[in-house]
């Protein structure tokens, strides 16, 4: 199954990301964190990509979808995934709208995930400052809530209240998967059905058999 977490951050996407990939045994690949490993490279790429998310910018869609797509393309997510982080762009939307079944959308205020991130025990990273995070939560409702319109009207995207519990939320998105899941095995079902095989054979070569 291949499941999509959208939220502002704060929102507890890799909190569910690593609880789901343990609970579905697919793995969790967060862009955030990929593009984190790229800033440490010393490279060309590195220096940009750090500059660019320590501001809070978006790194530009072209660059994105190359790095996902060579990432998705590894063994290990070829019969599923939980992506945190991608898609943000209507552009990026397009270029990934065959891969995903099910969009989780952990909804959150941006005061309550201000809070959560200034309230965190583990140590805040550098593109963790305060004009940083409402820079990207500024970018998120420009550019990813149309995204969210997007899945909606396909039919993929679930709203999940992610002011609730850590094992509150987790419940809330399971059984959307659950219910996902076996409208997959309808459909995979009813494909099957309408499989036609015709045999042909003169009389007596044992078409009947």
């Amino acid at each position: 199954m291949k499941i999509v977490l959208i939220g502002i951050q704060g929102s507890g996407k890799s909190t569910q990301g690593n609880l789901l990939s343990k609970q579905l045994n697919i793995p969790y690949l967060s862009t955030g964190h990929i593009f984190r490993e790229i800033a440490k490279e010393k490279t060309q790429l590195g220096r940009y990509v750090k500059e660019t998310i320590n501001s809070g910018i978006l790194i530009p869609d072209d660059k994105t979808i190359k790095i996902v797509n060579e990432y998705l393309s590894r063994n290990e997510y070829k019969k599923g995934y939980i992506l945190d982080g991608f898609p943000r762009t209507m552009e990026q939307a397009h270029a990934f709208r065959n891969h995903v079944d099910k969009v989780i959308y952990l909804q959150i205020t941006d005061k309550e995930a201000l809070w959560r991130i200034a309230h965190r025990d583990d140590i805040a990273r550098a593109d963790e400052t305060l004009p940083a995070l409402k820079k990207r939560i500024e970018l998120f409702h420009k550019f990813t809530k149309p995204v969210l319109d997007y899945y909606r009207t396909k039919g993929k995207l679930e709203d999940i209240d992610a002011t609730q519990s850590i094992k509150e939320v987790n419940e809330s998105i399971l059984k959307t998967i659950g219910k996902q899941l076996v409208k997959n095995q309808i459909i995979s079902w009813e494909l099957k059905q309408k499989t036609i095989i015709a045999i042909v054979g003169l009389p007596g070569s044992g078409k009947t058999v």
